[in-house]
């Protein structure tokens, strides 16, 4: 029996109508609450992260998106149903378009030429997400992968035949997949073209299917692939990894292996380019007499001398502390605001020495206060 699966968009939370930026806004919030390195142990959210990213590799395909609105399930998992990996009942959804525009006679109106069911074919690519911290981002890691994949049946080499057997040249449609009826119509006769019935639109016939992978040529396997994070990558970024998606079929080459890295949020600095941003609180006496601070990076802490009187809301620039440049050379800088803590809680001491020291001062030293109060005279 084939496994229950859930609608694709009920498991993303969205509408069958959701445009592309809606279906990949839903995708990257529900990955990132339940990737299993946020909730590690926890083997529904596993589950839940593997339904999710199948639903987002379908439906963020167009292709993939047309045949499973269409066709649902049957359309787009080879081992749904009685169909194979073709479709349901072996039909190639991927030559609709071709079936459609031979309507007319299969020449004219804007029909395409049909593809061999035999000739080799690309895999489909995988998508996954990896979740890594700001750091790693910064300066690159090393993460495993673990994917779901098809691959070619090793006992009939991908021929959906019981070893020592071959599969039959289908005589209906001579191996194209396709056969052609003409009508006779009050018009004229006309021809349409669509999937042979008696190969299921395959070109072949196997008598004795392959006892592993049932006649499909594929059987799925989990992998786990050591994969390299390059430095600098931001969030939403996705990178490629040629060879290691879905096994082609008829010797075609195998699909790719899209990764989309997910940055978990930092305590202390926010990324804007290859820029590092931080607030950093200091004392009303440091921002008066000017202090050293240690100032935390990703590199560690350094060392930054504060000039007198500097204001609330100042930023100063960290120089080469930022982020690396992806794929090249240099960094980015770290930019720290600074912005100064009133004490809290004094006592009547404290309270005496400020009100001192306002007195001495005055308004001479406050030159916005008076530059405001000048405005608001006017």
């Amino acid at each position: 029996m084939a496994e229950q699966k859930r609608d694709y968009y009920e498991v993303l939370g969205i509408s069958r109508d959701a445009s592309e930026d809606a279906i990949k806004k839903a995708y990257r919030k529900l990955a990132k609450v339940n990737h299993p390195d946020l909730n590690p142990g926890d083997t529904a959210a596993e589950a839940r992260f593997k339904e999710i990213n199948e639903a987002y590799e379908i439906l963020s395909d167009s292709s993939k998106k047309a045949r499973y609105d269409q066709y649902g399930h049957a359309g787009v998992d080879p081992n749904f149903g009685a169909g194979g990996y073709g479709g349901a009942d072996g039909f190639d959804f991927g030559d609709l378009g071709d079936i459609f525009g031979s309507f007319f006679g299969g020449s004219g109106f804007g029909s395409q030429r049909r593809t061999n069911p035999n000739a080799p074919q690309r895999g489909e690519s995988i998508r996954q997400s990896v979740a890594i911290t700001f750091e790693e981002a910064a300066f690159g890691c090393e993460k495993a992968v673990t994917v779901d994949r098809y691959e070619v049946c090793e006992t009939c080499k991908g021929s959906g035949c019981e070893p020592g057997t071959t599969p039959e040249i289908c005589p209906d449609c001579h191996g194209t997949g396709t056969v052609q009826v003409r009508k006779q119509t009050p018009l004229g006769v006309f021809a349409s073209t669509g999937p042979c019935s008696r190969c299921g639109g395959k070109g072949r016939i196997i008598h004795q299917p392959c006892k592993d992978c049932y006649g499909t040529g594929m059987i799925r396997r989990r992998h786990t692939i050591e994969t390299k994070i390059p430095a600098g990558i931001d969030d939403g970024q996705t990178i490629s990894i040629r060879g290691q998606g879905h096994a082609g079929r008829n010797g075609g080459p195998s699909g790719d292996l899209l990764i989309t890295i997910t940055v978990k949020p930092h305590d202390l600095f926010r990324r804007e380019g290859n820029s590092v941003l931080c607030e950093a609180p200091i004392t009303f006496v440091q921002a008066v007499l000017g202090a050293e601070l240690e100032i935390p990076t990703i590199d560690g802490k350094v060392k930054y001398t504060l000039p007198e009187g500097t204001q609330t809301g100042t930023t100063f620039r960290l120089k080469g502390k930022g982020i690396p440049t992806l794929n090249g050379r240099g960094r980015g800088d770290q930019y720290v605001t600074v912005y100064i803590e009133t004490p809290r809680n004094l006592n009547k001491a404290q309270k005496e020495v400020l009100m001192k020291f306002a007195e001495t001062v005055g308004d001479n030293n406050y030159e916005d206060r008076k530059k405001f109060f000048k405005k608001f005279k006017k």
